[in-house]
């Protein structure tokens, strides 16, 4: 509750304020020169006094890929990190295939499928994923009657990549370390709060 955040120190405060600033700008700076204004663009789902959960959020990262991919802001600060790298597709074609599985409309599904294919698998494909030819090709032949389960291979391949490259990289990353040295700074508890400095009623 916000009224608990009012009562936290003006030290807890002022941490858990610096470490937000420290990866707004980050994102900010990963995201200049895009073509796309939301591609790259945080989401403060921590807002509305929840530094706190955010602090943790941020340390469960490294727990396991599934729950860095699991979190919104998760995603896109791993999407900020390859957008450094020049190395957002893969990503991007797994959070298009996500989407993709939503849509109901079988008219809908197939032009979204082809638009996917486009973008994504095609050979010379402007954000083409590293995938192998086989893989591309049951990927084509599947588009013949889409349905919510036709990227599944290619979705697969390129998470596992993901999960074997770029993520154990994203972790090591200095980014990474210095946010997660600003999270456990952060992720202080009231109690901790109060002990350290004692609340005057």
């Amino acid at each position: 509750m916000c009224r608990t955040l009012s009562a936290f120190p003006t030290t807890c405060l002022e941490r858990a304020k610096e470490f937000k600033t420290r990866l707004g700008i980050f994102l900010h700076k990963s995201d200049l020169g895009s073509n796309n204004g939301s591609v790259g663009k945080f989401e403060w789902s921590s807002k509305h006094c929840k530094e706190g959960n955010f602090s943790e959020d941020v340390l469960g990262w490294k727990e396991s890929f599934d729950l860095l991919l699991s979190s919104k802001n998760g995603v896109a600060a791993f999407r900020a990190f390859l957008k450094t790298e020049f190395s957002e597709e893969n990503l991007e074609f797994w959070l298009a295939c996500e989407e993709f599985k939503k849509i109901r409309s079988a008219t809908k599904l197939a032009s979204r499928a082809h638009r996917i294919f486009e973008e994504f698998i095609r050979s010379e494909a402007p954000k083409e994923v590293n995938i192998d030819h086989e893989t591309r090709e049951l990927t084509r032949i599947n588009l013949q009657a889409a349905v919510a389960t036709c990227f599944d291979v290619a979705q697969g391949k390129t998470r596992t990549l993901m999960e074997k490259d770029s993520y154990p990289r994203f972790l090591k990353s200095s980014v990474y370390q210095d946010l997660a040295s600003q999270a456990s700074a952060t992720n202080v508890s009231p109690s901790n709060c109060s002990r350290a400095e004692p609340l005057h009623t």
